[in-house]
């Protein structure tokens, strides 16, 4: 598939590590003697993991990617829904979203009523080419392909940062296009989660090459202290299934008569918010 590199603590910078049970090939998750996060080393190339990104068929089918991200459609949008209202109720709604890795926009949609102006990037085309019909404006690329001196009033990356090579830069690129005052929501696959020691080898998240960190409550809320934000609280994030893919995922047979019905499944993901502090001169009028 390409070439592989052996790498420090994407977060903390330490190179001592321990091996776990995690394995695949050549491909090894190993956890930080330090912060205890969990991460891919070796892993392949940031360079070569792109080139994925980028294929037409990374969202439906290719040798990385999803199975079918359409076929997962109702799910999502159920996810983001309810997603959206909880936001709505912590008062972190209203103005303009971004959202890093917006697929085929489906959170973008679900989030007309809550935001003005919404805005996505993706490193695939062909999401951007059904997500720019739902939104304000779409990037092509990650965030650094967002102009600096655009910021938002909510920035979030749902199921992104778990595949992001450094994240500490790159939760800072996030910091510097938020608005004083503004929200920036993480979320990932959880690490901590029982669904992981009790699937074990065959927990969902283990997803090689592509998932490169692995975070629990702990370390996504060490990462987002690298930036200075404030009031951080972590965020209920149920996410539902299409039943079928749950039973893929379990190695379970499917049955065609359940189509696109959906489960909720707990504890899956974490999710953390914060805010950016208000600019001083805001503060003292205030």
């Amino acid at each position: 598939m390409g070439q592989y590199e052996s790498t420090c603590c994407p977060l903390c910078k330490n190179d001592s590590s321990e091996p776990t049970k995690y394995s695949e090939g050549a491909l090894k998750i190993v956890r930080c003697q330090n912060c205890r996060l969990w991460y891919l080393s070796p892993r392949l190339t940031e360079d070569a993991m792109l080139e994925h990104y980028m294929k037409a068929d990374y969202f439906e089918g290719g040798d990385s990617g999803y199975d079918s991200y359409a076929a997962q459609e109702e799910s999502l949008r159920m996810t983001f829904r309810r997603l959206l209202g909880e936001m709505s109720k912590r008062g972190m709604c209203g103005g303009s979203v971004l959202d890093i890795g917006c697929g085929y926009g489906y959170f973008l949609q679900e989030a007309e009523g809550y935001f003005r102006q919404r805005y996505g990037t993706d490193y695939s085309a062909g999401a951007l080419a059904q997500a720019k019909w739902f939104v304000d404006k779409v990037y092509q690329g990650g965030i650094d392909d967002v102009p600096e001196e655009e910021q938002f009033d909510c920035v979030v990356a749902f199921h992104v940062i778990e595949h992001v090579y450094d994240p500490t830069t790159f939760v800072n690129s996030l910091y510097r296009r938020l608005k004083p005052g503004g929200t920036m929501i993480l979320a990932a696959p959880d690490m901590g989660s029982w669904w992981r020691p009790l699937m074990g080898l065959k927990w969902p998240s283990l997803k090689y090459p592509e998932h490169v960190v692995y975070y629990d409550n702990k370390t996504l809320k060490l990462l987002m202290e690298t930036v200075p934000l404030e009031s951080h609280q972590s965020m209920p994030y149920p996410h539902a299934f299409p039943l079928n893919l749950v039973f893929n995922k379990l190695r379970l047979p499917e049955f065609p008569e359940f189509g696109k019905r959906a489960v909720w499944m707990p504890a899956t993901t974490v999710a953390i918010a914060a805010k950016k502090p208000l600019a001083e001169e805001v503060r003292v009028a205030a």
